[in-house]
C-alpha cells in the first residue's frame, strides 16, 4: 500500500498543480507570469543597483587610500612647517592601532618638459614608509630605489597620465619649477631643477593620475626652499573603522597647535552622497517589487475565485482550513522563489559580466574613473532575496485568508 503523502508535502502539490494546470481563463496565466517577472526584475535591479554602488566605494576608498593617509596631522594654521617631526613620528607610532607614521611634504610645482609644461601636485616622501610601500603597488615602470638619486640627478615618479600628457616618459629628464625661489630686487625668481623619471605609477583614478608626482622628502624639502621641515605627519592604522578614534587620540598627543584629521572626514562628502544613492536606489528599485507583490496578490485573488468549487470540494473530504490557507501561501512562496532565483542569477551574471569587460564607460575628467565598477556581494543578495520573498508572503495573506473562509456547504450547494 502506498504511503499517504504528509500534510506539508499535499498543500505543495496541490499549490504546484495550480500553477501548473491549463486553464479556460489564461489572464490568471499572464498575470502569474508577470509576478514572477516583476520579482525577477526587482531583484536583479537592486542587486546591479547595490553592485555598482559597491563598485564605486570600494574603488573611491582604495584609490583615495593610495595618495592620502588613514590619519594626518598637520599645521591648524598655515606656518613654516614642523620642524620637530622627528620626534612627533616617534610619539605617533606608539599610538594603539597605529601601524606605521611617516612625514610628507607637498606643494604645487610647474612641471616642464620639451613637448609640453603643466602644472602637478610635488610629493616628498620617505623611503622605506608605508607610503612608499603604497604607491609600489600601483608602480607601472621603473622602481623605487632610485627615488632618492639616480646618478648625478634626484628621482620622480610620475602618474601616468602627467607622464603621457607631458611627454615625459621613464629615463627622460624632467624641470620641475618651484614658484617658492630666490628673492631679488626685482622680485620672487622662480627656481629650477631638473629631475630623471625614474617611476611611472597608475592608480586608475583621474585625478591622482594626472596631476601628482613623487620625490624623496629630501628633493622636496629642496624644491620648495625649505629647511628640515614637513608640513605632514602620516599614520597608517590597523582597522579604517578606528581612524576618528585615533585622530582623537593624536590631537591630545600633538597640542593645540597642530591638528589631526583622517579620510572618512576628507572625504565625508563623497561617501556621504554614495550613502544616499544607495538609499535612494533600495526605496526606488524596491518599488518594482511593490508591483509585483500587487500581481500576485490579484493572481491569487483571481486563482481563488476560479478554484472555489475546487476548495469546498477539498474542505468536505476533510482538509483542514488551515491547509487551504497554506495552499495559497505556498502558490505565492513558489512565485516569489522562482523570481527571486532567476533575479539573482541575472543580476549577478550581468555584474560579473559588466565588471569583467567594463561595458559602461565612463569620462575621467569628469567621474575620474574610466569605467563603472561592479561589485556584486552575496550579503546583500541574501537580504534582498528575503525581503522579496517576505514581500511575496505578505501578497498571499489576504487571498489565503479569503480561500480558508469559504464554506464548503454554501459552494456546492447548486452543484
Amino acid at each position: 500500500m502506498a504511503a499517504r503523502p504528509r500534510p506539508a508535502r499535499f498543500e505543495l502539490l496541490v499549490a504546484a498543480r495550480y500553477l501548473k494546470a491549463k486553464r479556460k481563463q489564461t489572464v490568471i496565466s499572464v498575470i502569474t507570469l508577470l509576478s514572477v517577472l516583476g520579482v525577477a526584475a526587482g531583484v536583479m535591479a537592486l542587486v546591479i543597483a547595490l553592485a555598482i554602488n559597491n563598485g564605486f566605494r570600494s574603488t573611491l576608498e582604495r584609490n583615495l587610500l593610495g595618495a592620502t593617509a588613514h590619519v594626518t596631522v598637520l599645521e591648524k594654521e598655515p606656518g613654516y612647517g614642523l620642524a620637530n617631526w622627528r620626534e612627533l613620528v616617534a610619539q605617533l607610532r606608539r599610538l594603539p592601532h597605529v601601524v606605521s607614521a611617516a612625514p610628507s611634504l607637498y606643494g604645487s610645482v610647474f612641471l616642464s618638459s620639451p613637448l609640453q609644461s603643466d602644472g602637478c601636485v610635488l610629493k616628498g616622501i620617505q623611503a622605506g614608509s608605508h607610503q612608499a610601500s603604497d604607491l609600489a603597488r600601483y608602480l607601472k615602470e621603473g622602481a623605487l630605489d632610485r627615488l632618492e638619486q639616480d646618478g648625478r640627478l634626484p628621482g620622480i615618479i610620475l602618474g601616468s597620465r602627467l607622464a603621457a600628457r607631458t611627454g615625459l616618459p621613464l629615463n627622460s629628464v624632467a624641470t620641475v619649477i618651484s614658484p617658492q625661489g630666490e628673492l631679488t630686487p626685482f622680485g620672487p625668481k622662480p627656481s629650477y631643477f631638473r629631475f630623471r623619471v625614474v617611476g611611472i605609477f597608475e592608480t586608475g583614478f583621474y585625478d591622482l593620475d594626472s596631476a601628482w608626482a613623487f620625490t624623496s622628502v629630501r628633493n622636496a624639502q629642496k624644491v620648495l626652499s625649505l629647511g628640515d621641515v614637513v608640513n605632514a605627519i602620516e599614520l597608517k592604522i590597523d582597522d579604517l573603522d578606528r581612524a576618528p578614534e585615533v585622530a582623537r587620540q593624536a590631537e591630545r598627543l600633538i597640542g593645540p597647535r597642530l591638528a589631526a584629521t583622517h579620510w572618512i572626514e576628507q572625504n565625508r562628502q563623497i561617501f556621504n552622497a554614495l550613502r544616499m544613492e544607495r538609499t535612494v536606489a533600495i526605496i526606488t528599485i524596491g518599488l518594482i517589487e511593490l508591483v509585483a507583490a500587487m500581481n500576485i496578490l490579484v493572481a491569487l485573488v483571481m486563482m481563488v475565485m476560479e478554484k472555489y468549487r475546487d476548495i469546498a470540494v477539498l474542505m468536505s473530504m476533510g482538509a483542514r482550513r488551515e491547509q487551504i490557507r497554506r495552499i495559497f501561501v505556498y502558490q505565492g512562496l513558489i512565485i516569489g522563489t522562482v523570481g527571486v532565483a532567476l533575479g539573482l542569477a541575472a543580476g549577478y551574471t550581468l555584474s560579473y559580466l559588466a565588471d569583467r569587460y567594463r561595458w559602461v564607460r565612463l569620462d575621467e575628467e569628469v567621474y575620474s574613473l574610466s569605467f563603472v565598477p561592479f561589485e556584486p556581494r552575496w550579503g546583500d543578495g541574501v537580504w534582498i532575496a528575503a525581503a522579496a520573498l517576505l514581500v511575496s508572503f505578505l501578497a498571499t495573506i489576504y487571498p489565503a485568508s479569503h480561500a480558508a473562509k469559504i464554506a464548503p456547504a454554501e459552494a456546492l450547494r447548486y452543484e
